[in-house]
């Protein structure tokens, strides 16, 4: 079975660190925390990304 990357319905913004974290088969707290640090020590660049992330991942509910 294909993975596919998608926001996830465990979400505390808009699912994408969910997704991710589903995606990579890791758990919710760690790809939050990733991406907090990788946010702050890349000059806030993070945020850029994730709302490139919001806008292209699909919905959970779409295939």
């Amino acid at each position: 079975m294909k993975k596919t990357l998608k926001k996830s319905y465990n979400k505390q913004i808009a699912g994408v660190c969910g997704g991710l974290a589903e995606y990579f088969g890791i758990d919710y707290t760690i790809a939050r925390l990733v991406y907090t640090l990788l946010t702050i020590f890349t000059a806030f660049s993070g945020v850029l990304v994730y709302i490139i992330l919001w806008i292209i991942m699909p919905e959970p509910n779409q295939q």
